[in-house]
């Protein structure tokens, strides 16, 4: 057997025949690192002189593009989430602002203090992996929601919990301690649910900062800023995003390009 066999392998499994059906590059990719273990362990206990599988690299699975909503759809969101009546549905709104607004990973959002929100220069402090923190701006639509919430919401959550508020934490729960990660995910979820229009299962924890990212760039904003307001370590982690901004930019092409379909 020689390294053309395996590869010969790989490229039947991808491309299926009549009595079996093509595999996905994840499916494929598990069948090779089988072979490339028996071909080890045969070199390893003298079956063979040569581990010929050795060169054959596995597939890579197709990247997935992250999912965003359009403007609008994040518009109906947060408005729905705004709909609950008293201090929750300020807090539910004012936690949408912020996560859409900046960007942030609902873990940073619920990690947030008070103090880390400077109203004054329109900013806030996130906390991201890894312990590095950023400053990220934060729009009129987000400080306008945090103020009402913290006049208006925060106290009467406070209160709730036994002795005041515990900890300076800015989203609080009906307990009065801090929101947290799996309540803001709830938060968003039902905010779907309750604005149509959408299939709210597809809502995910990141999907107001798959959609910050890519209306930014929709917005003509450089890679590299987006990268920073991320707090990506790469802008390779950034670029996927730019693909979903080609095929935006591919349909629009499309659409109102005269020559552009035969």
């Amino acid at each position: 057997m020689a390294e053309s066999d395996v590869a010969g392998f790989l490229a039947a499994l991808r491309r299926g025949d009549d009595d079996h059906p093509p595999l996905s590059a994840t499916s494929a990719a598990r069948a090779v690192v089988a072979v490339r273990g028996l071909h080890k362990f045969a070199l390893l206990d003298g079956l063979v002189v040569d581990d010929v599988a050795h060169e054959v690299r596995p597939p890579s699975p197709a990247r997935r593009l992250p999912k965003a909503v359009p403007v609008e759809s994040v518009v109906a969101l947060i408005e729905a989430a705004g709909s609950l009546e008293g201090p929750r549905g300020l807090r539910d709104r004012a936690l949408l602002e912020v996560l859409y607004g900046t960007g942030a990973r609902i873990s940073e959002a619920v990690g947030l203090a008070v103090d880390d929100l400077d109203r004054g220069q329109a900013t806030v402090r996130l906390s991201g992996k890894g312990g590095k923190e950023r400053i990220v701006p934060v729009g009129s639509f987000a400080l306008r929601a945090v103020e009402e919430y913290l006049v208006r919401a925060r106290p009467a959550l406070a209160a709730a919990g036994a002795g005041g508020v515990r900890g300076g934490a800015l989203f609080l729960n009906v307990r009065g301690g801090p929101l947290s990660r799996q309540s803001a995910w709830s938060i968003l979820r039902t905010a779907a649910e309750r604005a149509g229009g959408m299939d709210a299962s597809a809502i995910s924890p990141h999907t107001l900062r798959h959609c910050f990212a890519t209306h930014l760039l929709d917005g003509g904003a450089d890679v590299r800023v987006v990268q920073e307001l991320l707090g990506h370590a790469s802008v390779t982690t950034t670029q996927v995003y730019t693909l979903v901004t080609v095929d935006r930019l591919r349909e629009v092409y499309a659409t109102s390009h005269p020559r552009a379909l035969t």
